[in-house]
């Protein structure tokens, strides 16, 4: 080859050479530059959740909108509050209503899922109605800080760093007001109660009562699961007392032990406490009084749980018997305007009789008793397969698999169609383990699982929420999910309708949605499943009373088994017919009914 050709060549495998270099780094730059977008599309979706949970804008501002009057004294530990009203994305969950929450009092806080009870808490938990600054409130709604803390040091400091608020606050209030103030006596009060050199002592009563151990109650809050955390949270919320007390659902990371050794506690709480809890028992246990969050209004009921269903049930007895009384009235003088004709002395009488109608409509017609909505959802008619569906033989277990770590030793346990059973026990002993073992996901390591060839396992888990897709609708994320299925909103609409979720709420992002509601979302894809047998985690966690009853119903109607891990004595009570105690590295029959066990829980109760 001549010296110029050959030079040739070179030069066009060089510029070859660079043009595949840089194809090659622009290739790497535009898979950067994706997986950067993606990854900050994720984070600002996740973001965008977070905000939603905290009920804020993307500016970072309060999506709801509240009026309400202090009409108390500013001086006084009640809370008397009127025109009160509070809006949540321009939806109007309550107005013109008054609100009266006397010191020493315990408010159970009742409602239809998705009508604003947590959404009503925040707004009074960051002081967007008129509440006096000496009044401190704590809600619990979030889990403790991941931190380097143990639990019983985190509890402990924080109840420091309210002592150090107080003296603070008395220091302001005597610079302010003058050392005669009326509100010292109330914070001089707090501060004695506190009372430091007990500090770890009683912390540790409430920890251990919360179902700590000598081991966990040092454990690094950073290193605890969710459900653990929440524990940490309420511990210290129930150490430092604050004056007002709102807790959202405490019950629903506590197994019955822990359940039972709260409603003790907190029946003998003498500040102000409102109540979010979606188990009847538990407010009967706990509650003085009770607020109704209905029909957009705030509606007071002295008692507990049961004397408001008595009293609600007289009231609409009463509504209703007046009401049929006056459209009586009224449809008699109607029909006697319609026949008066044109005789003078009978017009007379007719526009009279008219005058008194305009008189019943100007001051406000009784209107008829608005029932509350009943949802009755069920389960599928499924294939009956004959025993043995699910059986345990002699099975052993431990997650690192060595002996002296056991959480099961020799197990003998079965499922069939007809089971109802319940499982029962303190947190840590395995009930949810016991589930995956059922289900596979984790294996014996000795012993013998037998499962049906044709058994379909549907599980409900404590963390089946995780798995939806926050950002979308319901019906976005059944669609999508189950396209497979039907491309048709209608057809979804439909299918979420049976599970309660209706309107609006099956077209607003999920993340604005209730606890409950989104649980809702998770029973109606369950049922899609179709299931021989059903393991249900804490199914009833958010969901409230009605539809717990429905739970109930649906659960006993169905022709498959169920097994049932769950804090809710009254849910228990209606389904449960085999009871097994999950303790000392087996599952034994309790021979009694839950009531029975809930009374031998009581009285270990130490405070």
């Amino acid at each position: 080859m001549p010296p110029a050709s050959a030079s040739k060549a070179k030069r066009e495998a060089k510029k070859a050479e660079r043009d595949a270099k840089r194809a090659a780094e622009g290739k790497t730059i535009r898979a950067s530059k994706k997986k950067d977008d993606s990854e900050d599309e994720a984070d600002a979706t996740a973001r965008e959740v977070a905000q939603m949970k905290l009920q804020l804008d993307k500016d970072g501002i309060s999506d709801r909108v509240v009026t309400g009057v202090l009409d108390s004294l500013t001086t006084s530990r009640d809370v008397k509050l009127s025109s009160v009203s509070l809006l949540f994305h321009g939806k109007v969950l309550i107005q013109d209503s008054q609100l009266e929450l006397n010191y020493g009092r315990r408010y159970g806080l009742l409602g239809e899922n998705g009508c604003g009870k947590s959404t009503f808490l925040k707004s009074l938990a960051t002081r967007e109605y008129p509440i006096p600054e000496h009044i401190d409130v704590y809600l619990l709604d979030e889990p403790a800080e991941p931190s380097e803390y143990s639990a019983l040091e985190y509890v402990v400091t924080e109840a420091q760093n309210e002592l150090k608020r107080l003296e603070d606050l008395v220091e302001k209030t005597i610079i302010e007001d003058g050392p005669e103030s009326d509100v010292l006596e109330g914070i001089y009060e707090r501060m004695d109660s506190l009372d430091p050199s007990t500090f770890e002592s009683r912390a540790a009563v409430i920890l251990i009562g919360l179902g700590f151990n000598s081991k966990t109650i040092n454990k690094k809050t950073k290193d605890m699961s969710g459900g653990w955390k929440m524990r940490v949270a309420l511990a210290k919320a129930l150490f430092v007392k604050p004056t007002l007390l709102l807790l959202d659902d405490p019950t629903a990371h506590l197994d019955l032990e822990a359940c039972v050794w709260l409603e003790e506690y907190l029946k003998r709480f003498d500040r102000t406490l409102v109540l979010v809890s979606h188990s009847q028992d538990f407010l009967n246990g706990v509650c003085s009084n009770m607020i109704d969050m209905r029909m957009q209004r705030l509606i007071a009921y002295g008692g507990n749980f049961d004397s408001y269903v008595k009293t609600r049930s007289e009231q609409e007895t009463n509504q209703m018997k007046q009401y049929a009384k006056q459209q009586e009235e009224i449809a008699h003088i109607k029909k006697f305007i319609a026949s008066a004709g044109t005789y003078a002395n009978l017009v007379r009488q007719a526009k009279s009789r008219q005058k008194i109608l305009d008189k019943m409509e100007a001051d406000g017609l009784i209107e008829p008793v608005v029932p509350d909505k009943v949802f009755s959802f069920r389960f599928p008619e499924v294939e009956r397969l004959p025993p043995p569906v699910l059986a345990f033989d002699d099975i052993s277990f431990a997650y690192d698999g060595k002996a002296e770590n056991n959480l099961y030793e020799h197990l003998n346990f079965g499922v069939d169609m007809d089971s109802r059973v319940a499982l029962v026990g303190p947190n840590g002993v395995g009930k949810s383990t016991l589930l995956k073992i059922m289900t596979g996901d984790l294996s014996a390591q000795s012993g013998r699982v037998s499962r049906h060839t044709h058994v379909k396992l549907g599980v409900y888990s404590q963390h089946s929420q995780d798995q939806l897709d926050l950002s979308k609708t319901p019906l976005e994320f059944v669609r999508d999910k189950h396209s497979n299925i039907s491309q048709d909103f209608q057809y979804w609409r439909g299918q979420l309708g049976r599970y309660g979720l209706t309107g609006e709420a099956q077209t607003s992002q999920m993340g604005t949605l209730s606890e409950g509601q989104r649980s809702r979302v998770v029973f109606a894809l369950l049922a899609l499943q179709a299931p021989n047998v059903l393991l249900l985690d804490e199914p009833t966690n958010g969901l409230d009373i009605a539809t717990i009853d429905s739970l109930a119903e649906a659960i006993n109607d169905f022709n498959g088994g169920v097994v049932v891990v769950s804090h809710d004595f009254r849910l228990l009570d209606k389904i449960a017919q085999d009871i097994f105690v999950v303790e000392n590295k087996t599952a034994t029959r309790w021979d009694g009914s839950i009531l029975d066990y809930k009374n031998k829980l009581a009285k270990n109760v130490v405070l």
